[in-house]
């Protein structure tokens, strides 16, 4: 059975008392490796405004590769400005996946923009970093993966990585509102896939990859996929569709393998994590970022109000 061990939380925008754009939420973690540090880019938000409206930026915190809870900077600004009028991302850059390639590292992050009926859309756009990850650059003012005829809306959470010469994007899609027992439209997305040969132009699978299991509007996010030992791993979370803002029927980390990246067994009882009895995560688990320093196997992740207070840091005793 495999098990996480939890060693506490790492960043807590609240606690920090940071730039007024870093106030809360430090959602999404991942992670970008140095020779004695890792840079841990998040998306965290201002106070909402007077109308009750956020807005999300990329900033990154930097640890210490021998103490991955130890913090020794933050961005004093955010890493990838917003959109222009009018533009996916005019409204926030969340969730982000990097990626070193040759000498640029890549960053694919979800764009959001508002709207009338429901409160939000999403598209995944790409930005590039040529000074080492302090800044990035967007490769155009448009994303690289939309919405399609069977793809409908919120095209989000998106998980680079490269496999055999080839690029996958392990994102979520969009698949009905419903309304919840408060009125408020809440989205249902599911796991899927894209393919590339150069990290820009994509082909999607166009099918769902994991089960549902909790209920037949079950939602899933954040697909982190590794390979290790003859398999590739997947960790996401998952949740209830409608009334989830709890305890009850809040996120939870789930686990599924594949030999193949098309095809994949769902076991949530190999996930070896859950949530804790009390505390910062003791509500929800959320956007796993799994990760392998010096041979050893770490999560970051998020804990109640999707990272509202930070992400913490789990480490996997034993073996995949």
């Amino acid at each position: 059975m495999m098990r996480w061990s939890k060693l506490g939380k790492v960043f807590d925008p609240t606690e920090f008392k940071g730039p007024r754009w870093m106030s809360e939420f430090a959602q999404a973690p991942s992670v970008l490796e140095f020779d004695d540090t890792l840079r841990v880019y998040f998306a965290c938000r201002p106070p909402a405004d007077s109308s009750g409206q956020y807005v999300s930026f990329l900033g990154s915190a930097t640890v210490r590769k021998d103490d991955l809870r130890k913090v020794v900077g933050v961005s004093e600004t955010p890493v990838l400005t917003l959109g222009e009028r009018g533009t996916f991302d005019e409204f926030g850059t969340y969730p982000v996946s990097v990626i070193r390639y040759g000498d640029e590292i890549r960053a694919y992050y979800g764009g959001w923009t508002r709207c009338e009926s429901v409160p939000f859309n999403v598209a995944i756009g790409l930005a590039v970093s040529t000074d080492g990850g302090e800044t990035f650059r967007k490769v155009g003012t448009g994303p690289v993966l939309s919405y399609s005829v069977n793809e409908p809306f919120i095209i989000s959470g998106p998980k680079i990585r490269r496999f055999q010469d080839k690029w996958f994007l392990f994102y979520i899609a969009g698949e009905r509102w419903l309304r919840g027992p408060d009125g408020r439209p809440e989205p249902v997305y599911r796991i899927r896939l894209a393919t590339s040969d150069d990290g820009i132009d994509w082909t999607k699978l166009d099918r769902d990859l994991i089960k549902r299991k909790i209920e037949p509007y079950e939602c899933q996010a954040s697909p982190d996929v590794f390979y290790l030992n003859g398999k590739y791993h997947m960790y996401f979370c998952y949740r209830y569709s409608i009334d989830y803002r709890n305890a009850v029927r809040g996120y939870r980390i789930g686990y599924a393998s594949s030999t193949d990246l098309l095809n994949w067994e769902r076991d949530d009882s190999k996930a070896g994590i859950d949530v804790s009895e009390s505390g910062w995560d003791s509500e929800m688990l959320s956007y796993p970022h799994v990760f392998s320093i010096d041979g050893q196997v770490y999560m970051y992740y998020l804990g109640n109000q999707v990272g509202r207070y930070g992400f913490g840091l789990a480490r996997l005793e034993g073996t995949l």
